[in-house]
């Protein structure tokens, strides 16, 4: 499989802090990057933090997308729940929903909707539940997510437009798999490892937690 032959956008996760707790450089961000995947309030974010978050987007040209999780604030939708179909629509329903109102605020369209963390993880995995997550996702609304999963497969069936995207800032498994973390681990990555991060994403090749290589289909986003 040759190299991308096209413009590699990244997306990243904003709006991640609660109240008066902050979460990442949003603004230091914000130049750097192509889409925004801004947090709805269940895994993290609140009103004021959302408000706030679009209108950066807006004023720096980013793109926004919705980053709705499992309703799971104290372990930052990392922890695996049990909910039903019906629930997991509803969940995205609401969530993309409160962003909307504050991008039809602002006149600024919703992008994208991408799921956040194991609510991610999950929908790779399980069909149904990937199928219920789509179905609460406003139409003619794309999706990001990983290619060669269930999400992708939902998204099909459903004739969801899917964006396939590759993780520079979480490892994956020798299946292709994301190895989602249960607390968040950040690689501080110096000048070669970084490089060679930026290869393999140019090239849709991905270096498993084993050691191994893999190659992935063709993408054009990129999330750090």
């Amino acid at each position: 499989m040759g190299p991308i032959k096209h413009k590699a956008l990244i997306n990243v996760d904003l709006g991640e802090g609660f109240g008066n707790l902050k979460c990442g450089p949003d603004e230091e961000l914000l130049p750097l990057i192509s889409q925004a995947n801004v947090a709805c309030g269940f895994h993290s974010g609140d009103a004021l933090i959302m408000m706030t978050t679009v209108r950066l987007c807006k004023s720096h040209g980013v793109k926004i997308g919705a980053h709705p999780g499992l309703p799971d604030l104290q372990g930052f939708g990392r922890r695996e729940m049990k909910l039903e179909p019906d629930e997991l629509t509803a969940i995205t329903v609401y969530q993309v929903g409160a962003l909307k109102g504050f991008l039809d605020r602002e006149s600024v369209p919703l992008n994208h909707v991408k799921p956040h963390g194991t609510l991610y993880g999950m929908m790779c995995r399980d069909y149904d539940m990937a199928l219920a997550v789509m179905k609460g996702i406003p139409k003619g609304i794309p999706v990001f997510g990983l290619a060669g999963t269930q999400m992708e497969k939902a998204a099909n069936d459903l004739g969801i437009e899917f964006w396939a995207e590759l993780y520079g800032d979480v490892k994956y498994d020798n299946k292709g798999a994301l190895v989602i973390d249960r607390i968040k681990k950040h690689d501080h990555f110096s000048p070669v490892p970084f490089s060679f991060l930026a290869m393999r994403i140019f090239t849709n090749g991905i270096t498993p937690d084993l050691g191994s290589c893999r190659m992935l289909r063709s993408m054009s986003h990129s999330r750090f």
